[in-house]
């Protein structure tokens, strides 16, 4: 049996991060195919052919070509266990993205080399930033004409402020794509887009391609030589402190659709990506990965994964020590005894039993109810807590009823399951108990709407209330005729008060008028 220590070492967990449609879900399957989970890598477009993104399990990300919900895929390759998150780029599914970035040592920046830097790339690259977790870049869609490679280096330091390091560099692009000048493995990758096999010609002593390839006198290979020779004297040096500080990301070429660089992007990742490491708890404390006893904390919950058992899955990053087959936790927040007996990996649809998992690994805990985000699991004697998540205060409002009010049971089964998953927030009115659901999206709003129809038969009426300013009071300093036409008295899911301020002249007409009550923006 190998050592705890051993194990931890071969894990990599990290997310993919992008910009809607800048090709993450696509690499996220050619990535799969190297890992021999999948023959054939289907994509978001393919929508007429019925092959789907496997990442996109989701009936509405099929029908979409989106994804809406954070997915997690397991594979081995070279000697390393590989645990990918694959996120929503959609700007109104952030909640679930930041919380799957606590859940990684690391994340994969795809960038559309057309388009540079997009507005959800630099916000979810803030969060990266901000814990501090090594960046590794990919600028994706060298098949189609984009922007000039320097540019596009450039651009990372001036807009995300992280010094960017081409590993290679492309020779070409779009219809003249020919190839990458491979600085770091010191060869020539050739673009044959007839071939699903790569051709790699070794560079000479001099960096220079043989005399006899037909790239040796091509103006494009020439121009990318000389940009590397200009970049080897004048840009950034590769610096593995600055990159596991996420400082300096290492910049690979590529495309997603045409699988021509993901392999060699792959492969150096595998060698710079850090393995697990500590994390946090509330007391300032911090957990290794190595630990004797098992940690872990619940950073999603998804209901009706498999829709025709109408299952419901907590997942869990194991944050120290070796989970075991029918072993016992405890439940910080409940302090109760909770036996995993029942536990998945996960290959996005599908998913198999697991017997033994380690600090780094994704597991799944069929859960009937026990579990909620942010939730800490953890053996022996010594409370533990990790870290809260990120939760955001919703700005988006509609009321919720049953179309159908003989469907009552179907529709308060599926409200509760949905909200438990986080994306949206139920509130009731003080005094009515009318349903009203939060987000910070619209697209929230569609795909539970979808889903209350399709997973649990059951059609909405939904009516818009618009954007309202949330703000919880101390109960003690409750009165109910606090409440007006403008600023709405509700109860969130614990039951705790808070006003929906139709706008800031609204929220400050209260303030002026009760100076000594508190708000706070949330809990």
């Amino acid at each position: 049996m190998t050592t705890l220590s051993n194990d931890v070492a071969t894990r990599r967990t990290f997310a993919i991060i992008s910009h809607p449609d800048a090709g993450k879900t696509t690499i996220t399957e050619q990535l799969l195919l190297f890992g021999g989970i999948v023959r054939q890598a289907g994509t978001v477009k393919a929508r007429k052919s019925g092959n789907f993104a496997k990442s996109d399990w989701m009936e509405i990300e099929q029908k979409r070509g989106i994804s809406v919900t954070s997915s997690v895929m397991q594979f081995d390759y070279e000697g390393k266990r590989i645990n990918i998150l694959d996120t929503p780029g959609h700007e109104d599914f952030s909640e679930d993205t930041y919380r799957t970035l606590m859940a990684v040592d690391s994340a994969v920046m795809v960038i559309d080399s057309a388009k540079g830097i997009e507005p959800q790339t630099k916000k979810l690259f803030k969060i990266c930033k901000m814990r501090g977790i090594p960046i590794f870049t990919f600028m994706n869609k060298l098949d189609r004409d984009g922007r000039d490679p320097l540019d596009l280096i450039a651009e990372l330091e001036d807009v995300l402020g992280i010094e960017g390091y081409p590993m290679n560099w492309p020779i070409g692009m779009g219809k003249e794509l020919k190839g990458l000048y491979d600085r770091y493995h010191n060869r020539v990758a050739m673009f044959r887009p007839d071939s699903e096999e790569t051709a790699y010609v070794p560079l000479d002593d001099d960096g220079d391609i043989p005399a006899d390839n037909p790239l040796h006198d091509d103006s494009w290979y020439e121009d990318a030589r000389d940009n590397m020779e200009l970049i080897e004297d004048a840009g950034n040096a590769f610096d593995m402190d600055k990159i596991a500080k996420g400082d300096q990301t290492p910049v690979f070429f590529g495309s997603a659709l045409a699988n021509f660089g993901v392999k060699t992007f792959l492969e150096t990742y595998l060698q710079f990506a850090p393995q697990p490491e500590e994390h946090k708890t509330t007391e300032g404390d911090e957990v290794e990965p190595t630990d004797d006893n098992f940690s872990g904390f619940v950073f999603k919950i998804q209901a009706n994964m498999d829709p025709k058992h109408r299952d419901r899955i907590a997942f869990v990053r194991i944050c120290s020590g070796r989970f075991n087959h029918g072993m016992d936790v405890t439940l910080g927040r409940t302090g109760k005894t909770m036996r995993l007996s029942n536990v998945t990996q996960f290959m996005a649809d599908t998913r198999e039993n697991v017997d033994t998992a380690v600090a780094g690994d994704i597991i799944g805990l069929y859960d009937t109810g026990n579990y909620q985000i942010g939730d800490t699991i953890y053996t022996g004697k010594k409370k533990l807590q990790f870290e809260k998540l990120p939760q955001f205060t919703p700005e988006l409002f509609v009321r919720v009823t049953a179309k159908n009010v003989m469907k009552q049971k179907s529709f308060h089964k599926g409200i509760n399951q949905l909200v438990q998953e986080g994306a949206i927030q139920l509130y009731t009115s003080y005094t009515t108990g009318d349903y009203i659901l939060g987000a910070v999206g619209q697209l929230q709003f569609e795909v539970f709407q979808f889903r209350m129809q399709n997973e649990y038969n059951s059609d909405v009426i939904m009516e818009p209330m618009g954007h309202k300013t949330a703000r919880w009071i101390d109960p003690e300093q409750l009165d109910e005729r606090m409440s007006s036409s403008r600023n709405l008295l509700v109860k969130d899911l614990a039951g705790e008060p808070l006003f929906l301020f139709e706008n800031d002249f609204a929220e400050r007409w209260f303030k002026d008028k009760y100076p000594d009550v508190k708000l706070t923006s949330k809990l």
